[in-house]
């Protein structure tokens, strides 16, 4: 199966893309249209289809192309945003919702895994937490008081999982693991047999607000009486995309010379931390490991995130090979709990799931319920804590959106030549980096052959300058956490159209 980025996650091993029902639009109104094919956009079509809503799930590329295919697939019902932090700013009854939301997000994975007979590996596991300096105890202390008075089941334990050293550990029961594209692939096949419309390569590229709403797309027009954007953050320029932070994660999957795999998830209380666990496929054991976390195109060298990565787990663990290395992008909200709910800016009929943190394999499910409740029954338990109207409007934005979105590169029709610009003839094979001419700025990368690709490096959403990521080979955006290829097209929202394509001549031509 394709995704984001040229490194190979172990989900997408063996396989293949998925094969929709569905290849061509059809002409009729749809209950509710869904943009996006991940695991939030299927499995919140799937609820609602069996709700007996007429649903669509239009994918810009092919499902589970972004991050569910690159996910580390831990289910928790504590999240990265700890209950005391959750207690804090939301205070103790909001804590409990929290709890409650997750713990049933993971009763419906595990109650799909049960309806559709899902053979994705499933398990429950105990998930430890652990501190390694007195700074640290002191705060999992806190969050162990927290948790307990928000409904975790959670004890104290003398042991980890993991050769690691501790000071302290805490053991959270009932947590849970998965594979997540077997399990999406056959919510997919679900939720088509249910009678739902599924079209990969079909982006949506504008919205008309009448009523019904009209959705301009690639593969024509879509009506629709809701909308919901499961694309981690709703593309074009909204309010949003100023209170989330993309950040890339990078993980491991290796296997181990004494067999000495972990039972249980774990993980380390740092700043970015790290995670492992243990998944077998096909019978083969592998642990995943994953951390060195950063924003989104704000590391220069992000390979180096790969061996910092493997570097820190040959301290602890008897490697006898890397088999899979992958980077995968999420987005982090301003105060810690994700947005799902009505789309701010926007009417009452287009809603939003966004600002998941690292924990979107759990959110996904409580944005499917709570999307699903919402549009049958129009109300929530959990609305108004997951509200993405808790932000406010800032004064001013409806002209930043006038004059920033979707814009054009200013080079369209141009040419440069390449004897003129002098960082050419320095660029190494499999090389990039952003040059300027004459004023103008270009992205440009040597590929393995030799060929030069060059685009215009101002970012379509709102102009920012992309910066290359040699660990994905791809353009992105440090701003919001859009993302190209080599030649410009799109990976990732909130961008709605490609970098322009730069053509570099000889001048004698």
């Amino acid at each position: 199966m394709k995704r984001d980025g040229t490194t190979i996650s172990i989900w997408q091993n063996n396989m293949p893309d998925y094969i929709s029902q569905t290849h061509t639009l059809r002409a009729e109104i749809y209950d509710v249209l869904i943009v996006g094919g991940g695991i939030t956009g299927i499995s919140t079509g799937l609820l609602l289809q069996k709700a007996g809503k007429k649903c669509m799930i239009a994918e810009a590329k092919t499902i589970g192309f972004g991050t569910s295919g690159g996910t580390t697939a831990h289910l928790n019902t504590f999240m990265d945003s700890p209950y005391n932090e959750i207690e804090k700013n939301f205070g103790k009854d909001n804590a409990q919702l929290v709890f409650t939301s997750a713990k049933q997000a993971i009763d419906l994975i595990e109650k799909n895994i049960k309806e559709y007979n899902i053979n994705c590996e499933f398990s429950e596991q105990p998930g430890y937490l652990f501190s390694q300096d007195k700074k640290q105890s002191k705060e999992l202390e806190d969050i162990f008081e927290a948790s307990k008075k928000a409904g975790c089941e959670v004890v104290y334990s003398d042991s980890i999982p993991v050769s690691v050293e501790f000071n302290k550990a805490v053991i959270y029961k009932k947590q849970a693991q998965f594979h997540p594209t077997k399990y999406l692939y056959a919510l997919a096949k679900a939720f088509e047999d249910a009678g739902g419309t599924l079209v990969q390569g079909c982006r949506i590229t504008g919205v008309n607000e009448n009523s019904p709403l009209e959705m301009e797309s690639d593969r024509g027009k879509i009506i629709a009486r809701f909308l919901i954007y499961a694309t981690h953050v709703p593309p074009g320029v909204n309010l949003l995309q100023f209170y989330c932070a993309p950040y890339r994660s990078y993980a491991m999957a290796v296997t181990l010379k004494d067999n000495n795999y972990p039972n249980g998830l774990a993980y380390d209380m740092y700043d970015p931390y790290h995670y492992y666990r243990t998944q077998e496929i096909d019978g083969e054991k592998y642990l995943i490991a994953g951390g060195e976390d950063h924003k989104t195109a704000h590391k220069e060298n992000t390979e180096a995130c790969f061996t910092k990565l493997e570097s820190y787990l040959h301290r602890y663990f008897d490697i006898a090979e890397i088999s899979f290395k992958w980077s995968s992008q999420y987005f982090q909200s301003t105060d810690g709990l994700p947005y799902i709910g009505y789309l701010p800016g926007n009417p009452l009929n287009v809603f939003v799931a966004t600002g998941y943190g690292g924990n979107g394999m759990t959110y996904s499910h409580i944005a499917a319920k709570v999307l699903t409740d919402m549009i049958v029954l129009g109300k929530s338990e959990y609305k108004k804590l997951y509200d993405p109207k808790r932000i406010k409007p800032v004064a001013g934005f409806t002209d930043i959106i006038k004059e920033a979105a979707d814009v054009v590169g200013n080079l369209i029709g141009k040419w440069f030549p390449s004897s003129k610009i002098n960082e050419l003839a320095d660029l190494a094979h499999g090389e990039a980096k952003v040059v300027k001419y004459e004023g103008h700025s270009f992205g440009l990368y040597k590929d393995e052959n030799g060929n030069v690709h060059a685009v215009n490096s101002a970012c379509t959403h709102i102009k920012c300058k992309v910066a290359w990521n040699n660990a994905e080979q791809s353009w992105d955006c440090p701003c919001h956490g859009s993302r190209f290829d080599a030649d410009g097209e799109m990976l990732t929202a909130p961008a709605r159209k490609n970098l322009e394509k730069i053509d570099l001549r000889e001048i004698n031509e």
